[in-house]
């Protein structure tokens, strides 16, 4: 399971997928302009998020 974990103030959060209980995995999605924003997806294709953010910065993962 992909633990996100705030840099800035230690906070932590495990994430699982609300229709399978799966855990969220880390990826990223390449967007139009050539960049890539950091998600959390379902293993089991129901979805993705945007990956957490704390203390207006976003989470690193860690597996």
């Amino acid at each position: 399971m992909a633990t996100y974990k705030c840099d800035k103030c230690g906070m932590s959060v495990n994430a699982t997928c609300g229709a399978c209980d799966a855990a969220l995995v880390n990826d990223s999605l390449q967007k139009d302009d050539g960049s890539s924003v950091q998600i959390s997806r379902c293993p089991n294709d129901h979805g993705k998020i945007k990956s957490p953010l704390c203390c207006g910065q976003d989470m690193s993962c860690s597996v």
